[in-house]
């Protein structure tokens, strides 16, 4: 059960097609074994995909690999990937997806990956899935509530250990809202709550209309006038994520690097230290 003030520790950070120096540069600054996600670039190769992962394990970091199921072209390409995860890497976790494109091949959603994916004989231990404080722009409410559900009920008859990744917000208010939420509704899995990293405004706006994340941006612009200048960062969501405690469960943030890679793993690794009572203590002594 979390305690009050720890929900910035154990955080975990999402990167799009890092380079070797942009990798080398987080092993410097954040904590060994930190979970570092690697999203689905369609025009990257699997060869690609695994070097990157190989050098986040070799970084002393721990890949979790996106995978996209719309965008797996045949049944054979799954057991192809996740053979290279493990081998090259020892590739453990996935976060799995739909993916959003129209076209379909033999995994139509996530649900099926995990249903059919054979994931724990390729080695894997451990599935997110993703969820949406804000819902989702194409799918509706009631919809994402039972998918969520299924895809639960499969992980555990998979014997997959399972870890929900949310949709970005700007507001601390509504995240800490659906959270309660979730939890009333007996949902007790671990929760990574997707915020964006320190960055501009305008990569802030533009990144939130990209993703549909609409409801939240009036919060977000009413603190434009001050923000307009240097980089906006989630301070208030985990300022008030870290008060609220056992209320929210297990639950901690997964950062969004739309302000480049190193600023954001800084940005995670100090909010982190601050919440570290020993660490207070021993600034104050």
């Amino acid at each position: 059960m979390q305690l009050a003030g720890s929900f910035a520790r154990d955080f975990s950070i999402e990167a799009t097609r890092p380079d070797a120096a942009e990798i080398d540069k987080i092993a410097t600054v954040l904590p060994k074994g930190t979970l570092v996600y690697i999203t689905a670039v369609p025009t990257q190769s699997l060869a690609e995909l695994a070097g990157t992962a190989a050098r986040v394990r070799k970084a002393g970091l721990e890949p979790t690999v996106h995978v996209a199921a719309r965008r797996i072209a045949a049944v054979g390409d799954l057991p192809e990937m996740l053979a290279a995860l493990r081998g090259e890497a020892d590739v453990r976790q996935l976060l799995v997806i739909a993916g959003d494109v129209d076209q379909t091949g033999p995994f139509p959603d996530a649900l099926s990956v995990i249903q059919k994916g054979r994931l724990r004989e390729a080695g894997i231990e451990e599935i997110g899935i993703g969820v949406y404080p804000e819902g989702h722009p194409r799918i509706a409410a009631d919809r994402l509530e039972a998918a969520l559900d299924a895809k639960i009920a499969a992980a555990k008859a998979q014997g997959l250990k399972l870890h929900l990744v949310s949709q970005f917000s700007f507001s601390p208010d509504g995240i800490l809202a659906w959270l309660k939420r979730l939890r009333a509704c007996g949902i007790t899995v671990p929760v990574k709550v997707g915020m964006a990293g320190p960055t501009s405004l305008p990569s802030l706006l533009r990144y939130a209309k990209r993703c549909g994340v609409n409801a939240s941006l009036r919060g977000l612009m009413s603190g434009a006038a001050s923000a307009l200048i240097g980089n906006v960062g989630p301070d208030r969501i985990v300022e008030t994520l870290s008060a609220a405690g056992r209320d929210i469960g297990d639950a901690h943030p997964h950062y969004f690097a739309f302000g480049g890679l190193a600023d954001t793993a800084r940005y995670a690794t100090e909010a982190a230290a601050k919440s570290n009572p020993l660490r207070q203590l021993a600034a104050g002594s």
